[in-house]
């Protein structure tokens, strides 16, 4: 079972001249051929929570345009969203990759997360000034662009509408006039046991968590591999490209009781409880250096189509 990470064609990067004279324009980089004084701001901290503050409840009203439940802020997607802000910022790039080859998922993990995450990044270049008034139409404009794509060409606003998203987090940096915004949102809905994320390849490790929703049910776990990435170069850094899991993965499915199996006359590898927890052994199988994603699908009563809950990297080396 495969699913993309995200689905948006290209990354909106805008000048601040498009803002007063369009509502339309290309994606790429665009330069004003002009010099802005950037004004001192004693306390951009400040301004940028106002503007996470105006973000999230844009949000929130278009999900309840779309009759989907709020999200709510969590606070490591908006430190790891921030840090990748700030990488993009500082490097004169924009790219769901950062400059050490990491994804979104990849970020969000290996700073303690457990949860499946899904990623918009837009960015201006030639910002107006670092003024609250101005990074806050700034920003929410480079947001009204990815709310208001249209199809098929609509992953950004997908993924501000999804509904299985419960939470968000906001990154938000400017850097001579770069400005770069990051909206990381996440699934919240499995507490996982501690799980380690460094081991050797080919070792086996225990994962094991819990529903929070008693609505929800377990449906299986798939476990993807990737090369240890790459550094890449600026110039790669700064070409639009969408991002995805690994094409290679191994399916672990429930335990069947006996006399049961499934059609390749296996029985299952994962222990699925009553109250919603589960456990199983997951191996490393490539043998060999890598990052292994580990996602729980799981899906509601109601027969709906099964989602991602976790996305677990493990970094085998």
């Amino acid at each position: 079972m495969k699913v993309l990470q995200i689905l948006p064609q290209s990354i909106p990067l805008i000048s601040r001249r498009i803002f007063l004279q369009s509502l339309s324009g290309a994606a790429g980089f665009i330069s004003l051929g002009r010099k802005f004084t950037t004004p001192q701001n004693p306390d951009l901290e400040k301004t940028f929570a106002e503007i996470r503050t105006n973000l999230l409840e844009m949000v929130n009203e278009e999900r309840a345009v779309a009759g989907v439940p709020p999200v709510a802020i969590d606070k490591l997607a908006e430190q790891v969203a921030t840090r990748h802000a700030v990488d993009m910022a500082s490097g004169d790039f924009a790219s769901h990759w950062g400059r050490d080859g990491l994804k979104p998922y990849h970020r969000y993990s290996f700073a303690g997360g457990t949860h499946a995450t899904q990623e918009n990044v837009s960015a201006a270049d030639n910002t107006w000034s670092t003024r609250v008034p101005d990074l806050r139409q700034d920003t929410a404009y480079l947001h009204v662009r990815l709310y208001k794509e249209v199809a098929p060409n609509d992953g950004h606003r997908k993924t501000i509408l999804e509904p299985q998203h419960t939470h968000v987090g906001f990154g938000l940096a400017v850097e001579q006039l770069r400005l770069r915004v990051v909206e990381l949102f996440v699934a919240n809905y499995v507490e996982m046991k501690p799980v380690i994320r460094v081991a050797k390849p080919g070792a086996q490790i225990t994962f094991a968590g819990k529903m929070l929703k008693r609505e929800y049910l377990f449906h299986n776990i798939e476990v993807f591999y990737e090369p240890l990435p790459p550094t890449p170069e600026l110039s790669w850094l700064r070409e639009p490209r969408s991002y995805a899991l690994p094409e290679e993965s191994r399916v672990l499915w429930p335990k069947l009781p006996s006399p049961f199996t499934y059609t390749d006359k296996s029985v299952g590898t994962v222990k699925v409880e009553m109250d919603g927890s589960f456990s199983t052994r997951v191996k490393l199988y490539r043998g060999e250096p890598g990052i292994y994603t580990i996602v729980t699908w799981i899906k509601s009563h109601l027969g709906d189509k099964a989602f991602r809950a976790t996305e677990v990297c493990v970094r085998a080396e």
